[in-house]
């Protein structure tokens, strides 16, 4: 979701922003990658941002690549839609949080517009619509140097905030991908430490799915192959040997596996020989819950552009800011527990009603009276990515640093969970490790 709720909750660190952007300006100026000779085969599995840009950079160079995609199309979390509106929407991803990043520059180089998204956030508390709490739930997290180990949940309940400020928690929770009882008040902030984008949200007049695939795609095209899920990876000898699920062999000298961590947890990628027993519990260790977000269309703008805090949704959003075009279009943006029980109410016009009534108690039945179509989009029901995004559970510790280390130096690991400098969640944190999955190759050659 938004980032800018969570700059409430992250410590603030003893350089200033403007040094640190300049600072990061100048290390990007100065980088230069080292490419290595190679002339082995290199095996992407996955086709998402992390897969993109490590198959794109690697083909530029003139390196020989095979992507291998499980789904029909490329993108991975992020796909759009240009019929639900006079602008076009991001199904996945959609904010660029901050600008000091990888896909920074290239939005910079392409000049790709975005919009800075200053918009006010409203809370539904007390059965009301209000800017302020009787107790600052945010402040609380401020805490840097005692926050435990334990959930947001607990840590809320620990410290005096009964049960009329869970739906507030359940929103925070959300805003990183997962359920408010799941999510480690502590990691949450200790991974983060090393943020260093910028504190801005940016949203696309166009779409974030635009530019991933009008920067990496067309590239990639004739070294990619769609609806090849793969079912198990051989690299017990010198040549790696990967077997699709209709029976198709490939062949690797290394392999860089950009899957979902849900995918890796799930086992649907079997390994000869398995893996380490730490790369599996590391696994396991990072979350990844249920993600949905549903699209209402009005023909007023009756709502706040936009309020935390329901029952049913953590978020309601105005999907208008920062689009050319005159719809009227709310987005519901759920996670975790929230998702997943909406999600067991089956049928698209059920959930769809659910929220009208949700948004009917804020706002005085006139979600109903201005309501003309909605559009659902379950990312839980998405059979090779099953989730939203990776998020910090209790006791996580150095797990994504496990999870992303190579394995006999022929298995490598990318994307967003596999990212360890605090971008996971984030569309340029995936391909900042397809770049750090490249550097290893390399060195190991």
């Amino acid at each position: 979701m938004k980032r800018r709720l969570f700059n409430r909750l992250i410590p603030q660190f003893a350089l200033s922003q403007v040094l640190l952007t300049s600072l990061l300006q100048s290390c990007r100026e100065e980088e230069e990658e080292v490419f290595v000779p190679f002339d082995g085969e290199i095996v992407i599995i996955g086709a998402g941002i992390a897969g993109l840009y490590t198959a794109n950079t690697l083909i530029s160079q003139g390196y020989r690549c095979t992507v291998l995609e499980a789904s029909n199309s490329i993108g991975g979390r992020l796909q759009k839609d240009e019929n639900f509106a006079d602008f076009p929407i991001d199904l996945g991803a959609q904010w660029l949080h901050g600008k000091n990043n990888i896909l920074g520059d290239i939005i910079e180089k392409t000049k790709t517009p975005i919009h800075l998204d200053n918009s006010e956030e409203w809370l539904w508390f007390d059965q009301k619509i209000q800017q302020d709490l009787p107790k600052d739930l945010f402040e609380l997290f401020r805490r840097d140097n005692d926050i435990p180990d334990i959930s947001f949940q607990n840590f809320a309940t620990q410290n005096g905030f009964d049960n009329t400020y869970s739906n507030l928690v359940e929103a925070i929770a959300g805003d990183s991908g997962a359920s408010g009882d799941k999510i480690s008040a502590y990691w949450k902030i200790k991974e983060e430490e090393n943020w260093s984008s910028g504190d801005e949200d940016y949203k696309f007049q166009e779409t974030y799915f635009d530019l991933i695939v009008d920067n990496f795609g067309s590239q990639i095209a004739p070294y990619l192959k769609l609806n090849t899920p793969i079912k198990t990876i051989d690299y017990s000898a010198e040549k790696i040997q990967l077997t699709a699920v209709d029976g198709s062999i490939f062949s690797a000298d290394k392999v860089i596996v950009t899957a979902p961590i849900s995918i890796l947890k799930s086992g649907m990628i079997g390994f000869i020989p398995d893996l380490p027993e730490p790369k599996l519990q590391a696994f396991q260790k990072i979350g990844m819950e249920e993600g949905m977000k549903v699209f209402l269309k009005f023909t007023q703008p009756f709502y706040k552009e936009n309020l935390l805090g329901g029952q049913l949704c953590g978020a309601y959003i105005d999907e208008r800011i920062g689009k050319n075009g005159n719809d009227n279009v709310l987005m519901a943006f759920l996670m975790g527990k929230q998702a997943r029980e909406l999600s067991a109410m089956g049928d698209e016009s059920i959930i769809i009603q659910a929220l009208l009534a949700e948004l009917d108690l804020m706002y005085n039945g006139q979600a109903s009276i201005y309501f003309q179509q909605g559009l659902v989009k379950n990312w839980g029901d998405e059979p090779y990515i099953k989730g939203a995004y990776s998020y910090s559970t209790v006791g996580i510790g150095d797990a994504r640093h496990q999870a992303s280390s190579p394995v006999d130096k022929k298995l490598y690991f990318a994307g967003e969970a596999m990212n360890t400098d605090g971008h996971h969640q984030t569309v340029f944190g995936a391909a900042e490790t397809g770049k750090k999955a490249i550097e290893q190759l390399f060195k190991d050659l």
